[in-house]
């Protein structure tokens, strides 16, 4: 969510010392809408730990390669500081600490993604209603009405209510379909490749029509296959990243943190948030989050 706040901010917001704030306070303003409009009794920040998990990138050598500087042959650098503008970079510790500061837990893990993070808090949820938050379509594969956990899908500045319909609706499968969806059409922009030939439409009619990948693989290999020529001989030559891909992209759902009702939740005293709102010249919505969050 960072990354969109970053965005929607001019650079020329700084703090006292000229640091950047923009994502900060983008951030600080999504939250204190999402908190209003939404009224969760908790709400945590998954956080990217690792950005790049080795053990992906071990299956998937391509896995998020793009995030990478090209220009950097040593490829020494640091990956999680080539992956984002350094004006955004030094923003992510500020915004770390006034999550925690506001009662917001941050929970990450060296080996995983913040996606990993979600997808266990999702599966193992103590609550009658669980929302994400994100940008990220991959986890439409969370969603399950049964549970009670959606997806609330950050576009252009809203937030789009996600459920097992609305993914059906737009994209021709069921939830729990997408990630097999989402691996036979790949995602170039986290190196992903996917089949080629394959396209949305055609991912989505072979999921739908075979019901899961393992499925559409094997009609591929029928001599007698319904599936045109052209994608079932595309299909059977990417049967090797296939397989790979399925370990890659589906997320985990038991990743070792802290179960929900075992969260350490510490706010900052008011006195320690408002110098810091002072610092930041972000006194006014860091302000408005005290009130909002009832932190007096």
């Amino acid at each position: 969510m960072y990354y969109r706040a970053y965005h929607s901010m001019p650079e020329t917001m700084v703090s006292k010392d000229g640091t950047p704030v923009n994502a900060v306070r983008g951030l600080l303003e999504r939250i204190i809408k999402l908190k209003i409009e939404r009224k969760p009794d908790l709400i945590i920040a998954a956080w990217d730990t690792e950005w790049r998990p080795q053990w992906r990138v071990d299956l998937i050598p391509s896995y998020k390669t793009h995030r990478l500087d090209q220009t950097d042959e040593s490829n020494e650098q640091d990956e999680a500081s080539s992956m984002m503008p350094d004006s955004l970079g030094v923003q992510i510790p500020i915004i770390e600490e006034l999550l925690i500061a506001l009662g917001i837990p941050v929970i990450g893990h060296e080996e995983y993604e913040a996606d990993d993070v979600i997808g266990t808090y999702a599966q193992n949820t103590q609550f009658s209603n669980t929302e994400i938050v994100t940008g990220d379509r991959d986890l439409f594969q969370l969603i399950d009405n049964k549970r009670d956990v959606s997806v609330l899908y950050t576009s252009k500045g809203n937030l789009e209510h996600y459920r097992e319909q609305q993914v059906l609706d737009k994209y021709g499968v069921r939830a729990d379909q997408y990630v097999d969806y989402a691996i036979l059409r790949g995602d170039p922009s986290d190196g992903l490749p996917g089949v080629k030939g394959v396209g949305d439409k055609t991912a989505a009619k072979l999921i739908s029509q075979f019901g899961d990948l393992d499925s559409v693989i094997k009609e591929a290999e029928n001599r007698n296959s319904e599936i045109r020529e052209r994608i079932a001989v595309s299909i059977v030559n990417t049967k090797d990243y296939l397989e790979k891909a399925k370990k890659v992209v589906p997320v985990v759902k038991n990743v070792d943190i802290p179960p929900i009702n075992k969260v350490k939740i510490d706010v900052a005293p008011t006195e320690l948030l408002i110098r810091t709102a002072e610092d930041l010249n972000l006194k006014t919505v860091i302000l408005k989050a005290l009130n909002t969050f009832s932190i007096s």
